[in-house]
Order: structure tokens, then C-alpha cells, then sequence
């Protein structure tokens, strides 16, 4: 099931927004919504909060109780931006009814609401139900808005033709029934069949972390972003998940069996549990190469002689490890963080290096694709050749990783 994110505009079609909620809700979404100040003329924050068993959210500054999740999720520790963490977990953003005003707003780029500035913020499908007096419909300037809006990919619903708002009129702007709006979200956000169905998954995520006292430890600035999208993303296509998270601080959906370590050591434990019994594994985590020799049992402090030096050790190599026990049957595929240079040249030597079907590279020397960002840019490497991604979100870029897994059964 899916997450969607509903946006009220203020009209008097807010009332059939909540149809739209409790029908979404009914068909098994999480659900949320967020709603403009004259939205709240036409229907109260409180009925949508009885229908979804969420909080509403309407200005960009208001802290989400829920800190981004979708009800039934777990919250993480840490408070993020409300307005980009509810988008980033959104599998779709539906704004219905959007009003003249609205629409304008969104083509314009304008961020003066949590509407509308998740609604620029937001990488998942987006889908416009507009509703509005046939003349405000039919004007020049919200023709050009909507076709501005149609050109950058968003799905606009048309609305229908009856009776309208004011007394006797009756033309173009009558708001999509809840029914086929819902429809068209569904439609936004299908997933490729369920081509992973009855396979066994086991994706690693984040960044491990070597202690060097109960305080500090060496460690990298994976997210684990990527691999909780591939997870997501397989049990999305059908796959039984097992999502092994290192130092993780993200919420992840319903039904993925999650496991979280801390240390190389801890991860390659786990590992070796659930290997045996996975089909495939997407080794996505960010291993430490190196590990303090010794940690010390109380916090080191500044006013050591002669300063601190430290002795270090490699640690595991967990992916070659495991692909020399691996079955003729299983699928394994590794991730490469590079920074800058040839880093297929890179990928490359590690696929030969631990014997694996594919290594997946990233230059993270492009901010835009780092380790905190929303979107990724990846390069498939394989014995067949090398296959670039392009730029897209990192729920994209699974689901184009996982076209090219499933294609290997």
C-alpha cells in the first residue's frame, strides 16, 4: 500500500477531500494531509485527523508531531524539516481540490504554505484535481499555469462539467469525484508487477561505526537513503525483505523485517544469519575499511601526554566473504560510494575483486548526489557491460536497479 500525502485549497470542493481521505484510507494507504489557511474556511483540520489518525499540518514552519511518517510507521529520533520529510516518504502528493490560486502558486514556484512548499520540495508523482468557477477555469493565465505544470511531468485532472458553486451556473470546474481521483493516485504510483514475488531479499543500509572509546568512533556520512528506497522498493515488487540498517535513522514501511547494527563486526554477523536463506543481496551499506585495534574502555580525554595516536586494523571484507559461499542460484550485488576520477574503472576492479553479478557506483563528489541527498546518479557495472541510471529521486533509482534484478530471473 501506498503513502499519499493530500493538500486542501481553500473552495467549497474541500468538503469531498475528505471522501477522498477516508476512501484512501479504506483501500489500506497511509495517509496525510496538509492544508492551506483558506481551506480551513470550508472544513475543519479535525475531520481529516479522525479519518487518517494523523495531525494536519498547514504552515511550512510547523514542527509534524509525527516527524514525517505515515500512520502506522515508526517515528525516527531525530526531528527532521517537516515539510521535506513528509514529501520524501510520500509515494505520491495529491492536491485536491487545488484552486485557482493554488495552481497558480505551484507553476509559479511559490513557497508560502506547507502546501506548497512540500509541493516543490516533493519527488514522488504529483497529481492536480483542480476546482474552480468555469470562468476562472477557462481563463488565459490558468491555462498557462496548468500547461507549465503539465510540461514538468504532473499529472492534472480536468474537471468536470455540472453545476457549480454559485447559483445557476454551470460549465467546467467541478471537482473529479473522490472515486477517480483516488484512481489516478493508485495509477501515479503502481508499482512494476510483482516480479520479486516469492524471492527472498536482504538489502544492508547506512554506514558502519568503529569505536574508538563509549564516545567517539570512525565512521562514514552514509544515510542508508539508498538502501532503505531498495528496500522499500522490493517489497513494493513483491519480495519477502530483510533490511539489515547500520546506524540508520530512518523510519522504514510496514512489512520489512529491519535488523539494526551498529559495527563491521555486528553487520557481517547478521549478514552471514540471513544469507543462507536470501535469494538476492543488495549490499548498499558503507563498510568501514578500518577499525581501531583496541577501544578504549572509558572516554579518552584531551589532556593525554603526548597527544592520541591510534593503531588500525581492516576490518571484514563482508561482500567477498559472503560471495564465496554464495549458491549458483543466488544474486549479489554491491554499492560504490567513489569520489571523482574513473569510478566505473573503480567498480570495475571491485566486481572482478570479490566475484559478484554487479557493483552499482556513485561519484559522490557531486553534492547533488551525496550521501544526504533526495536524489542519486548511478552506473550499473556488470560482465555485460556498464548501464548509467540518470539523475532521478533514490525511489527512481531502486525501482531502475531492481528493473535490471529482476530481469537476471
Amino acid at each position: 500500500m501506498a503513502r499519499i500525502l493530500i493538500g486542501v485549497s481553500g473552495g467549497i470542493a474541500a468538503y469531498k477531500a475528505v471522501e477522498l481521505a477516508r476512501l484512501a484510507t479504506l483501500a489500506g494507504h497511509g495517509v496525510r494531509v496538509t492544508m492551506t489557511d483558506a481551506a480551513a474556511r470550508f472544513v475543519g483540520a479535525a475531520t481529516f485527523e479522525g479519518i487518517t489518525g494523523a495531525p494536519v499540518l498547514v504552515d511550512e514552519f510547523e514542527r509534524d508531531p509525527l516527524r514525517g511518517t505515515y500512520p502506522g510507521e515508526a517515528m525516527p529520533a531525530h526531528d527532521p524539516i517537516s515539510h521535506l520529510a513528509i514529501v520524501e516518504a510520500a509515494d505520491a502528493y495529491a492536491v485536491a481540490p487545488a484552486s485557482a490560486n493554488t495552481i497558480a502558486k505551484l507553476a509559479a514556484g511559490v513557497c508560502d504554505s506547507f502546501l506548497t512548499t512540500a509541493f516543490l520540495a516533493c519527488a514522488a508523482p504529483r497529481i492536480i484535481a483542480p476546482a474552480m468557477n468555469a470562468r476562472m477555469w477557462e481563463a488565459s493565465a490558468t491555462a498557462a499555469n496548468v500547461a507549465v505544470l503539465r510540461e514538468r511531468g504532473i499529472v492534472v485532472l480536468d474537471p468536470a462539467e455540472g453545476a457549480l458553486a454559485s447559483r445557476g451556473e454551470h460549465g467546467s470546474g467541478r471537482l473529479r469525484e473522490p472515486g477517480e481521483i483516488l484512481a489516478a493516485v493508485e495509477a501515479a504510483v503502481a508499482a512494476p508487477g510483482p516480479d520479486l514475488a516469492g524471492r527472498r531479499v536482504l538489502v544492508t543500509a547506512g554506514g558502519t561505526r568503529e569505536p574508538i572509546d563509549p564516545v567517539r568512533f570512525i565512521g562514514n556520512r552514509s544515510s542508508g537513503r539508498m538502501g532503505v528506497a531498495l528496500a522499500e522498493a522490493a517489497a513494493r515488487r513483491g519480495a519477502d525483505v530483510t533490511l539489515i540498517a547500520a546506524n540508520v535513522d530512518l523510519a522504514v514501511a510496514g512489512g520489512i523485517a529491519r535488523i539494526d547494527v551498529a559495527s563491521a563486526a555486528e553487520l557481517d554477523a547478521a549478514c552471514r544469519e540471513a544469507f543462507a536463506a536470501s535469494d538476492v543481496l543488495l549490499m548498499a551499506a558503507a563498510v568501514a575499511d578500518f577499525r581501531p585495534t583496541g577501544a578504549a574502555d572509558a572516554k579518552l580525554v584531551r589532556e593525554r601526554p603526548g597527544g592520541l595516536s591510534l593503531e588500525l586494523a581492516p576490518t571484514t571484507d563482508i561482500l567477498a566473504g559472503l560471495a564465496g559461499e554464495r549458491r549458483d542460484d543466488q544474486v549479489l550485488i554491491g554499492f560504490a560510494a567513489e569520489h571523482g576520477g574513473d569510478v566505473v574503472s573503480r567498480a570495475r576492479r571491485k566486481l572482478e575483486r570479490k566475484g559478484i553479478d554487479a557493483v552499482v557506483v556513485n561519484d559522490v563528489s557531486d553534492a547533488a548526489i551525496g550521501f544526504e541527498s533526495a536524489d542519486n546518479e548511478v552506473t550499473i557495472v556488470s560482465r555485460e557491460g556498464e548501464e548509467p541510471i540518470p539523475r532521478g529521486s533514490k525511489r527512481q533509482i531502486a525501482d531502475a536497479i531492481l528493473d535490471r534484478l529482476a530481469a537476471l530471473f
